[in-house]
């Protein structure tokens, strides 16, 4: 099977992007991670799918699967990249489009500057919803992470995501930790890892561990999940900076009930074909 494709990135955090709409697509379990291995594939740490729309008021599904195979509900910085290719592949001329996910309704808009901004939804907190096994609605909570404990708020952007504050990103251990809480057994769905470093109220430095592709170099969703979680613990006030590896994403949050805005770049690497095995 031969397939078009587009490789982007946003901030880093990089995106096999394919057309679905024009092009029959099959994509197994066994074909996403070819296509994301970087050595014998293209490469990536997420492949995203532009479908037709399943429902009236959305103008594409958007389809997410993870450098393992797997397929997932939400990805902040794989939403810009979406907006610019449909725009890019002439698929739509609206500069603010409605994507159904997995996770729900998104709304990424292609600002004049070439910026994207995106409505990521409004945040969740409750455990059950998140998903998160806990008998109390704390915001703040324990954890334990191999015989240690760490205090994490659990929220969905979408899609699962427990940010802990750590002194120092570059210390922060990541690498250690990040896949031990990834597949705790209190979160029944697996979760994003986000280590976020307060710098000022208007200003953080994160990493964060991804479910289902390791550390990456930004995470979208994860960003304003760590914005949410700092300004319900009154640390930050909106709108905020965050600081990835891969460069710097501006998160607006107005409080509880409102949606989290998000805007950053998105960028085309190239275009390529690849016969699938």
């Amino acid at each position: 099977m031969r397939l078009r494709f587009t490789k982007m990135h946003g901030l880093g955090n990089d995106f096999v992007v394919i057309d679905a709409v024009r092009q029959a697509v099959e994509l197994t379990l066994e074909r996403a991670r070819f296509l994301a291995d970087r050595h014998f594939g293209v490469g990536c740490d997420q492949i995203l799918l532009v479908e037709p729309p399943a429902r009236p008021d959305t103008d594409f599904r958007y389809r997410i699967f993870n450098a393992d195979g797997g397929e997932v509900e939400q990805c902040g910085n794989g939403a810009r990249c979406f907006v610019r290719f449909v725009h890019e592949q002439g698929l739509s001329t609206r500069r603010e489009i409605r994507v159904e996910t997995r996770g729900g309704i998104i709304t990424p808009r292609l600002e004049d500057d070439g910026q994207v901004t995106v409505d990521m939804g409004v945040p969740v907190f409750e455990p059950a919803r998140v998903p998160f096994v806990s008998d109390s609605d704390a915001l703040v909570q324990p954890l334990e992470v191999a015989g240690a404990t760490v205090d994490v708020t659990a929220i969905s952007m979408g899609n699962p995501h427990a940010v802990q504050v750590v002194a120092d990103v570059d210390a922060a251990p990541v690498a250690r930790q990040g896949p031990l809480i990834e597949r705790h057994p209190r979160f029944p769905a697996r979760v994003n890892a986000g280590f976020m470093a307060v710098v000022d109220r208007r200003h953080i430095r994160l990493r964060v561990y991804e479910r289902g592709a390791g550390e990456t170099l930004a995470c979208g969703s994860g960003a304003c999940a760590a914005v949410a979680a700092g300004i319900a613990r009154g640390l930050l006030d909106s709108p905020v900076r965050v600081a990835t590896r891969g460069g710097e994403l501006a998160i607006a949050w107005a409080g509880p009930g409102r949606p989290v805005f998000m805007t950053g770049p998105a960028l085309t690497v190239f275009h390529g074909e690849i016969d699938l095995p």
